[in-house]
């Protein structure tokens, strides 16, 4: 008795969306990680007082950490179908060029920076939502969604 089940491989759109999913994945758990996250005793939940450091660099907070959590999830869920992975990095890509811009032109001092944010993450919200974008057309280009 011959068994015949479905090729499980990816588009690259797909692929795309679960690496940066998992990435995001990985940059919330770091969050949480004291060596990893300098000034780790010095985290708040969502405040510009967060003196909290990923890496040293990005200025981070438990909401911070919690929004990279969730971001992931959202990567490898929609990585499942082809117009999911799309619409993840399409549409993440522009909520980050909001959140990049935003970034700008808040005070980084104010209540109204409580996300946080510094000068380090507005550049990777810049580079994240330029990269996502373009992952999400240049992918798809040419392609329609393939049932299956």
């Amino acid at each position: 008795m011959s068994t015949s089940h479905k090729s499980a491989t990816r588009s690259p759109v797909q692929v795309a969306a679960l690496v940066v999913g998992l990435v995001f994945l990985l940059v919330g758990v770091l969050g949480f990680i004291p060596g990893i996250t300098t000034n780790y005793g010095d985290m708040q939940f969502a405040s510009h007082h967060s003196e909290a450091m990923l890496l040293g660099i990005f200025q981070v907070s438990i909401l911070h950490n919690i929004v990279h959590l969730l971001f992931g999830v959202a990567g490898v869920m929609l990585a499942r179908s082809w117009s999911g992975a799309r619409a993840y990095l399409i549409v993440g890509g522009i909520i980050y060029l909001v959140l990049w811009l935003y970034g700008l032109l808040i005070n980084q001092e104010s209540a109204a920076n409580f996300v946080p944010l510094n000068t380090a993450d507005n550049w990777l919200h810049l580079f994240l939502g330029v990269g996502m974008i373009a992952l999400g057309v240049l992918l798809t280009r040419g392609r329609a969604a393939v049932t299956r």
